[in-house]
């Protein structure tokens, strides 16, 4: 039961967030959803698997923001992208299976 919320979950930010066009190339938005995310988790009392899902969250945001920051074309800034979103369904599932 735990792990289909924290598929759903991830399922759901995948959705919402790769919702299309409209939110191209807005890396900083993105990553400041990931951090936020991380920080909810942090606040919870979190398993050994969920502490290992938000250090990999955290890991892939400072990657999101190296590929930002030191962006020189699209695809960089598509590196960004999918790493914020990646962090973010990592400190979410981390999330689901801890408790407040």
């Amino acid at each position: 039961m735990i792990r289909a919320v924290g598929v759903g979950a991830i399922l759901a930010a995948v959705l919402i967030l790769g919702a299309g066009p409209a939110l191209a190339w807005n890396c900083p938005v993105q990553i400041k959803a990931a951090e936020d995310a991380i920080k909810r988790a942090e606040a919870m009392k979190l398993s050994p698997e969920a502490k290992g899902l938000v250090e990999d969250a955290k890991k892939l945001v400072a990657e999101s923001k190296k590929h930002h920051s030191e962006a020189k074309a699209k695809i960089d800034h598509a590196n960004a992208m999918w790493k914020a979103k990646a962090a973010l369904a990592q400190a979410e599932a981390a999330a689901s299976i801890s408790t407040p």
